[in-house]
């Protein structure tokens, strides 16, 4: 399965998730290429690298890009938006792609702690993502919500 993170600026919240992804999707077993896009193209956040390091999760290497950076960018089976601002810019993709939103809030300017508390909801997301496309469901958008802030 190939699955795609949208994002505004690929620089944080996109590719904490696709890291979180990789990382779950290769930890479970799950047969999952993973990459992340941004409608607008800057850089990868230095918090962004932080948050995730601590972690154990290194974003060294990746950088942001736009969807037309992306490998065969109108072949995803999934994508998902992270920000509302790029559920709204999300180009129309072929029937067979399966879109879900989770809204997460842009760290951007705030301490530490504030990427934290994204980077722990994207991986509450992700692990609970990728354990249902292990069992070949895509959950909705309000469970994957769910699944992230408790809500």
């Amino acid at each position: 399965m190939r699955l795609l993170v949208l994002c505004t600026h690929n620089s944080a919240r996109s590719q904490m998730a696709e890291a979180w992804l990789k990382h779950f999707a290769q930890e479970l077993g799950v047969d999952l290429e993973v990459h992340s896009a941004g409608t607008e193209k800057t850089y990868v956040k230095e918090e962004a690298q932080r948050a995730m390091a601590e972690v154990g999760l290194s974003l060294e290497g990746h950088r942001s890009k736009t969807l037309w950076e992306v490998p065969d960018p109108w072949n995803f089976h999934l994508v998902l938006t992270v920000c509302d601002q790029a559920k709204e810019a999300c180009p129309a993709y072929p029937a067979r792609t399966l879109k879900r939103h989770v809204s997460f809030p842009d760290p951007t300017g705030k301490p530490l702690e504030e990427w934290r508390r994204v980077r722990d909801a994207l991986g509450r997301m992700s692990l609970f993502l990728v354990r249902n496309l292990k069992e070949g469901q895509v959950p909705s958008d309000e469970t994957l919500a769910q699944a992230a802030w408790g809500a």
